[in-house]
């Protein structure tokens, strides 16, 4: 969609008098649409559909509904977490009949998605992270997620074999629970290889700053890190900076082998494509869309890229053997006795969290061998 476009469709409501009438109707839109056996879906993405990361997962997702029939898909790119998106929501919903609506970053939540939620009840909102509450957010309205914490488990198999300093890196945004989740998963996995490794994060502070994940990237490569992985919106940079070092890497969101395909070990990717198909065919078949969905890699919700070739025979017996565990939910990742990296035991021997333990959904710690402050 072209900028030209994108601003015509934030600024429409605001410039025309048909957008008051059209408003005052989205029940309307939507019922037509059902009764034609048609479903008009929006998404709506913080970055560019293309940047090989969180916004290019969600848009693959996108490409696999567009196939179905009845659905017509609707997309707005580059939208930022600000009153921009109320604007984008609510145009999808009263220029193009948009039933289902998909805002796909994290900041879209909380007020912008709640907000036009409680203005058009008749649409169903649904929120890519944990955020939903039973106790405190509208029905209409829901969040799905993946446990790709098992991604990135698995992620740190591969790194566990390909390190030779026994030093691995991590380049994060934030430390919410969900990126430190991820981290913690990462040595994990690369200590069921060696329990000697250790991992040094970084955080940046934003979900996508180039600058500062090409420097958080070279400090560690300068630490003496040679596998990296990240989580940040775009990996790109972080991928494409660690293999320029000659850093192993491990990818995160979309699948980056082709930005460095003698380096890329494996990667941790959804599988978004699955959950959206799911969503559309309850709302086709006029079914309650689930308001709290989650899965991991045996539900669909999380995939991983192929092995690369750097990546040894044993490294991937290791790995295969593991992901059939996984596949077979016969696996935690978190299980005692664990210490976190200030010396408190946080999970005690014979003990283990499930994937959708509530201990997992706020998690604040980082495990002993990370080098790095959630603070």
């Amino acid at each position: 969609m072209t900028k030209l476009l994108s601003m015509n469709r934030r600024n429409f409501l605001q410039a025309s008098a048909a957008g008051a009438l059209l408003s005052a109707a989205p029940g309307f839109l939507s019922s037509q649409a059902s009764a034609q056996g048609a479903l008009t879906v929006g998404f709506i993405y913080v970055g560019p559909k293309d940047d090989y990361g969180y916004n290019q997962a969600h848009a693959e997702g996108a490409a696999v509904i567009k196939s179905m029939p009845g659905v017509t898909l609707v997309e707005e790119e580059n939208v930022p977490e600000t009153v921009d998106v109320q604007k984008t929501m609510e145009s999808m919903i009263n220029l193009d009949g948009a039933a289902v609506l998909f805002p796909t970053s994290f900041g879209y939540f909380d007020p912008h998605m709640l907000a036009m939620a409680a203005k058009y009840p008749e649409v169903q909102f649904r929120h890519c992270g944990g955020l939903w509450q039973e106790s405190k957010n509208p029905m209409n309205t829901g969040s799905y997620f993946g446990y790709i914490g098992q991604g990135q488990y698995l992620n740190g198999v591969a790194a566990g074999y390909a390190t030779k300093s026994k030093k691995i890196g991590f380049v994060a945004a934030k430390p919410i629970p969900q990126v430190v989740q991820n981290i913690n998963s990462f040595l994990l996995g690369a200590r069921s290889v060696d329990p000697l490794i250790t991992c040094q994060v970084i955080f940046t502070g934003e979900w996508s700053l180039a600058v500062k994940e090409a420097e958080a990237t070279n400090a560690l490569v300068d630490q003496g890190a040679d596998v990296i992985t990240c989580h940040v919106d775009s990996p790109k940079v972080v991928v494409e900076t660690a293999a320029g070092r000659n850093a192993f890497v491990c990818g995160y969101h979309a699948n980056q082998s082709p930005l460095a395909p003698e380096k890329y070990l494996t990667g941790a990717e959804w599988a978004w494509g699955n959950v959206y198909t799911s969503f559309i065919k309850q709302a086709q078949a006029g079914e309650k869309l689930g308001n709290f969905v989650r899965g991991g890699l045996k539900d669909g919700f999380v995939k991983m890229s192929p092995l690369g070739p750097a990546v040894s025979d044993e490294s991937r017996k290791k790995f295969e053997a593991t992901l059939a565990e996984i596949m077979a939910g016969k696996f935690s990742v978190f299980k005692g006795p664990m210490t976190d990296n200030k010396g408190n035991v946080i999970v005690t021997a014979g003990r283990s969290f499930a994937e959708d333990a509530i201990e997992l959904e706020s998690m604040d710690y980082l495990v002993e061998g990370v080098m790095g402050s959630t603070a």
